[in-house]
């Protein structure tokens, strides 16, 4: 039996409560049998931005998705090589023959796509699912297949959280369970 599941990528840098909106919207809206969210271990553009490790991501990750039956996480990205999305679908679809994939990113990533490793073979070899702000819009390269996932409105980002981390907030858009783990491992302090 085939089924259809979607890969998300992202440096979840932390992972919050909008991510986790967007994947359940995603898996709901599009009758996924699972939603694979995969840190990104090395992103190529994501130069010297992503400073926490890698391990610590994936566990936040893991923490946030683990109340979600459709959300699962992969650290198939895990490592020093660049986490090129193009070599991340083609092995998922050796593993996976017959099983549907998409690709769930933001309006804002997929507006870069043309910048990507072997963006051409990315378009050709996936479907998008693409979530977008109210009114935004932007271009759709010429093959590409795309759903549209509009009106998500997400009022955080992981940035703003590490910000108000670093100031000792308490950010709202955190899962209590990676809270506990980002104060436990005293992560995102002032520095």
């Amino acid at each position: 039996m085939s089924l259809a599941y979607a890969i998300f990528g992202g440096t979840f840098d932390p992972i919050h409560t909008g991510h986790i909106a967007v994947a359940n919207t995603a898996a709901a809206s599009f009758a996924l049998d699972e939603v694979l969210l995969i840190p990104a271990g090395n992103p190529p553009h994501k130069e010297g931005r992503t400073r926490t490790p890698f391990s610590h991501r994936l566990a936040m990750a893991r923490l946030a998705c683990a109340p979600h039956a459709k959300l699962r996480v992969s650290d198939m990205e895990e490592g020093s090589a660049r986490s090129y999305s193009i070599l991340t679908i083609e092995r998922l679809q050796r593993e996976r023959p017959g099983d549907r994939l998409l690709f769930l990113i933001g309006a804002d990533a997929f507006s870069e796509i043309e910048t990507w490793f072997r963006w051409r073979d990315v378009i050709e070899l996936t479907e998008f699912l693409v979530v977008s702000r109210p009114g935004h819009d932007y271009d759709i390269p010429t093959g590409a297949r795309v759903h549209r996932l509009d009106d998500m409105e997400i009022p955080v980002s992981s940035s703003q959280i590490r910000e108000q981390l670093r100031a000792g907030l308490t950010p709202e858009a955190l899962d209590a369970a990676v809270l506990a783990y980002i104060r436990a491992n005293a992560l995102y302090a002032a520095q």
